[in-house]
């Protein structure tokens, strides 16, 4: 039987470093039914991984996208890291339709690597109007779990 393994030698593994931030909070959520349930970071990338539970506002409760150009950016910074890869979300125009509403959809976003010294970032779908996920000023540290609450709009 073959094994691939990557040559890695056990000094690149002991320097490579990833840091997980479970359940960051935010001065501005964009929404009640959007939430980070973590942030992980180490020397080749940045992912969020977020978590969207569809409306009951519409019965099928409705779809959703990501724009390709959303970044993030360190809080008092300008320097912005454009979005390498989405998992689990389309690509706006394209769009996930939900089946119904109160449906759940985790899915991830990957940018480049943030500096270390970094301590809260910025993530900006869109700088316009309507109904972009916007976060700001999401702190790099542990936090005990949100819920992410869903009102009966009806």
């Amino acid at each position: 039987m073959k094994t691939n393994f990557k040559n890695e030698s056990q000094q690149e593994m002991i320097q490579k470093e990833t840091i997980v931030f479970t359940n960051p909070i935010s001065d501005f959520t964009p929404n009640e039914h959007m939430g980070i349930e973590q942030i992980t970071l180490n020397e080749e990338n940045t992912q969020i991984d977020f978590v969207y539970i569809s409306s009951k506002y519409y019965k099928n409760g409705g779809w959703i996208q990501m724009d390709a150009d959303c970044f993030i950016k360190p809080v008092g910074s300008e320097v912005r890291y454009k979005m390498i890869q989405a998992i689990n979300i389309p690509i706006a125009p394209n769009k996930y339709h939900f089946k119904r509403s109160g449906q759940v959809l985790r899915f991830s976003l990957l940018f480049p690597a943030l500096p270390k010294e970094v301590k809260a970032i910025d993530f900006i779908e869109k700088h316009a109007e309507g109904t972009y996920f916007n976060f700001f000023n999401i702190a790099l540290q542990h936090n005990e779990p949100t819920l992410i609450r869903i009102i009966n709009e009806n």
